[in-house]
């Protein structure tokens, strides 16, 4: 009878339609801070950059006007995070790519600030894959992003990092970047609960995380939205909104 029933089981889930991925996020400790980490599947999860409300040209700012724009399309938003600089005006600072459009071109010049301390980088999000590349790499490859965010500086390049980080540097900050997998399969999203300097920050991604490439978004701002640990940061407007979206219950 136990197999009968379990035979039952099997057979009435494969009618069922399957589950909304999502990403998954959880809490890590490295070096005495605790770290909120999302991981997203780029071959199964839709992640996205929001900016604009396509209807009125404004600024979506929070991540309460990014879910209540994909509630009306049927959608969810699963994990979401603030992504990369942006002026007093909430535009890009560097590349900007949302859906195919490019509204803000790559930035290869040193300059003022952490976004100029060069080498800084690029996430680009093609079909089934994401990769954060170092800003002359992307301007030699070239890649099709849909969509792509440009920020700086690189906390791990190949492996290594940022050249110019100090250990014992006193700039601590909460911070918050994205690294990727070799294989560009895996985006992992990370943002530390209270203030890291470069160094320590770049070593939670390349010794931690383990990850080859990882670009540094902001500090002190940043934000995170992610229902899996209860947390919805508010705060003032943003710029560029990293998130991933699935089909609403």
């Amino acid at each position: 009878m136990i197999w009968k029933i379990r035979a039952l089981v099997a057979g009435l889930a494969l009618l069922l339609p399957a589950a909304a991925f999502s990403a998954e996020c959880r809490t890590d400790e490295f070096d005495g801070t605790r770290y909120s980490v999302c991981e997203v599947d780029m071959t199964a999860d839709d992640l996205r950059l929001f900016l604009n409300d396509p209807r009125t040209g404004k600024v979506l700012g929070s991540f309460g006007a990014v879910e209540s724009r994909l509630r009306k399309e049927g959608l969810a938003l699963d994990f979401a995070m603030n992504a990369g600089m942006y002026h007093s005006d909430r535009s890009p600072v560097g590349l900007y790519i949302e859906d195919g459009r490019e509204s803000a071109g790559v930035v290869t010049q040193e300059g003022p600030g952490n976004f100029g301390l060069l080498p800084n980088g690029i996430l680009c999000l093609r079909e089934g894959r994401a990769d954060v590349m170092e800003t002359l790499r992307y301007e030699d490859e070239a890649p099709d992003c849909r969509h792509a965010t440009q920020s700086g500086p690189m906390l791990v390049v190949d492996g290594a990092l940022h050249p110019r980080f100090l250990v014992d540097s006193d700039s601590r900050y909460i911070r918050n970047g994205v690294g990727t997998t070799a294989d560009g399969t895996r985006a992992v999203f990370a943002i530390s609960s209270g203030p890291v300097n470069f160094h320590t920050f770049g070593r939670f991604f390349r010794d931690h995380l383990e990850l080859p490439q990882a670009l540094y978004f902001d500090g002190n701002i940043s934000r995170l939205y992610a229902p899996d640990l209860k947390r919805s940061d508010i705060g003032f407007s943003l710029g560029p909104i990293i998130g991933s979206v699935s089909a609403a219950p």
